[in-house]
Parts: C-alpha cells; structure tokens; sequence
C-alpha cells in the first residue's frame, strides 16, 4: 500500500517518525510535513505566499520525505498535487503529541491533515498519542501499523476519516479498542496578560481540558480508562434533522429600503 504521511508537529517530531517508519517496514510509504510545530492550526491554507518544500533526511526506509513551509492541510495538498510520484492508496497524519478529544478535532491541525486527504477523495486515519511526553510512541506506532492492515482488505466510506486516539503506555497492554463517538472536552480558557519589552500588553492562552460529565461511550472516557479510541468522523456538518423545519419558517426577503 502507498501511503502519504503528514502531521502537525512538524517533521523533526518524535511521532510522525514512529509512524512512518513502522508503515514502512510493510508499505511504500512518502513523509511530508511542516519544518517546525503548527498545532491547532486548524484547516488553514497558504494562499498569500508561495510554499516550499525540501527533501528531509528521516529515515532511510521511507519511499521519500519533505518539510514543507506549510501547514498540515497545506502539506496533503502539495503532496497529492505537486510531489508524490503517484497518488497515495491511503494519507495518515500524526502520530500527535497530545489527544484530539472531543472538540479537539475542530482545532487540530492532525485531524485537518487527514481531513484534507478525505475531501481529496482519499481514505485517511488521524493518530494521536494522549499525553505530551515522548513515552508511548512506538507501542501507539505498532496499533497503527495493526490497524492499517485492516484498511488494506476494508473500505471506508466517502466523508469520512477515523479519529484514532492512543493512551500513552509503555510496555503495558491497552485495556483494549473501543468505537467511541466525540465527547465534549469543553477547555476553562485562562488568558495570562503580560507586558512586553516596549510596555505593550499581550495576552498568552492557557487552561485546562473539562473531562467531567462525559458520556460512557466517549473517546474521552474510553482514553481515560485506557482503551484505544476509534471515532468514525466526517466533515460533511450538515444538522440534517433541521433542514425540514427550517423550510417551514415565515422566511420572507424584506422590500430593499428605497434611498
């Protein structure tokens, strides 16, 4: 299988090269990836500037690998449009340092990553490591490996992407996989104000992940208690049970005021 590799921590991060490296050993596998770390960059494009991109020296078992100038959506575009030498059978980013929990996966550049590959019309996984430490990278790199195996003989559907999320374990087995839907993971968001050299204020984000009142069949609660977690996410957002009673509201254009 081809299989293009992206993430959002840059390509000199620990879990992009765990993951690459453990596909290669049984696919063709093409890194490309930001030069340095665009977390939460969401689904941004560079449309204002040109991109470059650079062979990038990761490891000798790969088909190929860059470090582009761009963000992770940017990344899968390039790759897809510019610099792979044929079409990938399957596009995967991470492995992320840090969970995309919840709402996470509206903020995460890794999820975005392999979003874009989704609406390029390529199946795609987004993997995250839940913890923001260097522990747990190549156990989390072995489920992968597991799981893209099971892509190779399974189809997914159009839309859509799996949201895999990984507990940080390091020689322990998981509690197990469970198919989770999104939980919540509201965050109680702390601005640090601060002044800088020239006596300008700045304000620096900061806060924490709100875990509680979750459902039990979350991806929050299943990485709490150390389960894999799959979630089967699309980017088509349409509240479809609103479309019909919608339509049945008074909805009239006003008369345009006359000057």
């Amino acid at each position: 299988m081809r299989i293009l590799v992206a993430n959002d921590d840059g390509i000199g991060a620990p879990g992009i090269k765990a993951l690459a490296t453990a596909l290669a050993r049984e696919n063709e596998v093409y890194v490309v990836a930001p030069d340095r770390e665009r977390s939460a960059m969401g689904h941004a494009l560079t449309l204002h500037r040109p991109l470059a991109a650079e062979p990038y020296a990761l490891d000798p078992s790969l088909a190929g690998a860059w470090s582009t100038t761009g963000t992770p959506s940017d990344c899968v575009k390039l790759a897809v449009g510019a610099i792979l030498p044929h079409p990938p059978d399957l596009i995967v980013s991470g492995i992320n340092r840090g969970p995309n929990l919840g709402a996470d996966v509206l903020y995460s550049g890794t999820v975005s990553a392999s979003l874009e590959g989704v609406i390029n019309g390529f199946p795609a996984v987004a993997f995250s490591l839940a913890a923001f430490t260097d522990r747990g990278y190549a156990q989390a790199a072995e489920f992968a490996l597991s799981l893209v195996r099971q892509l190779q003989t399974r189809t997914l559907p159009p839309k859509f992407l799996l949201n895999v999320n990984i507990p940080a374990l390091e020689g322990e087995p998981y509690a197990g996989v469970r198919v989770t839907k999104l939980g919540v993971r509201r965050y109680q968001d702390v601005f640090e104000q601060r002044t800088d050299p020239r006596g300008r204020t700045f304000y620096w984000l900061a806060g924490e992940a709100i875990e509680a009142g979750e459902d039990a069949d979350s991806d929050v609660v299943a990485v709490r208690s150390n389960y894999v977690s799959i979630t089967p996410i699309q980017y088509d957002m349409t509240h479809y049970p609103m479309l019909e009673p919608i339509k049945g509201w008074n909805l009239q254009l006003e008369a345009p005021v006359q000057a």
